[in-house]
């Protein structure tokens, strides 16, 4: 378990985290989700031992690690989001995980265990410098899992990724809190976490909101989803991410649009004559 209290650190006169509370508990998937500069990145750092804090606490299974990082087998952590988990781009991503494996004295078969958790068993060869975005991710997550930790820390794990690549997020985060594992995901608004995680902590100016100001933080009701086809689909994503949204291409002519109602995607597409051809609000099954 995961517990943050009080937890404030300042820089000079900057106030990055401002008195922040919450738990995330084992078993769950917690989402730590705000905008550009809320405090996520600083948050995740004193927990994790990289920085120290002005004020409170933050513990995992009630330690506080201070100045000194935990192992990777104590906690899995993906902190850079545009980073190559690798050493040399130039290597697979099977070099790259048997590497590390060989470091943490992990048998080879459990890079084959992670490479299928994370969608990665086919490009497995591919080396790392020609992987997307959405690719790096996967492995930066593969990287995470590879000790099997009981506690994972991942910092916007969904950026880049596509609707089928959010599906396997979905699915993997929810299967590893169901072994029992603390999940923790950073993610900015509008918020796909709203279909992973089992409780959103909403922050903004390093302080955690609620009611109305959350809801507005996160796309007015973010757990909303809307799909739309179109054949004119990258107008369409241009002039809804402009509005705030946060869009998925999901085939040649669909998208899916989180962040927006149907009603309000159906009035921008029509006062830029932007032709719709299906336009239905879904429902997250949970």
């Amino acid at each position: 378990m995961i517990e943050i209290r009080e937890l404030t650190k300042r820089y000079g006169r900057v106030t990055a985290v401002d008195g922040l509370s919450f738990t995330a508990e084992a078993g769950r998937v917690t989402g730590l989700v705000g905008p550009e500069g809320a405090g996520k990145s600083t948050t995740l750092r004193l927990l994790l031992g990289l920085g120290t804090s002005t004020a409170g606490s933050a513990t995992i299974d009630g330690r506080e690690f201070g100045d000194r990082p935990p192992g990777p087998r104590e906690v899995g952590v993906l902190l850079e989001t545009h980073g190559v988990y690798c050493r040399h781009v130039g290597n697979t991503a099977r070099e790259c995980l048997t590497g590390l494996a060989r470091q943490y004295g992990l048998p080879r078969g459990r890079v084959d265990e992670v490479l299928e958790d994370v969608g990665l068993a086919d490009a497995e060869q591919r080396r790392v410098g020609t992987f997307s975005l959405g690719m790096r991710q996967r492995l930066g997550v593969a990287f995470a899992l590879l000790p099997d930790p009981l506690v994972l820390v991942l910092d916007e794990p969904l950026n880049g990724l596509d609707h089928r690549g959010l599906a396997w997020a979905q699915g993997l985060f929810r299967r590893l809190a169901g072994e029992g594992r603390t999940v923790l995901v950073t993610g900015q608004p509008p918020v796909e976490l709203a279909d992973v995680a089992d409780e959103l902590v909403v922050v903004a100016d390093g302080r955690r909101v609620q009611g109305q100001r959350a809801a507005l933080l996160l796309g007015r009701g973010g757990r909303r989803r809307v799909r739309v086809r179109t054949p004119d689909v990258e107008v369409l994503t241009a002039l809804l991410t402009d509005e705030g949204a946060s869009v998925v291409r999901d085939g040649d002519q669909a998208l899916t649009v989180m962040g927006l109602s149907a009603r309000q995607v159906g009035d921008i597409a029509f006062l830029n004559v932007v032709p719709v051809y299906e336009l239905v609000p879904e429902v997250p099954d949970r």
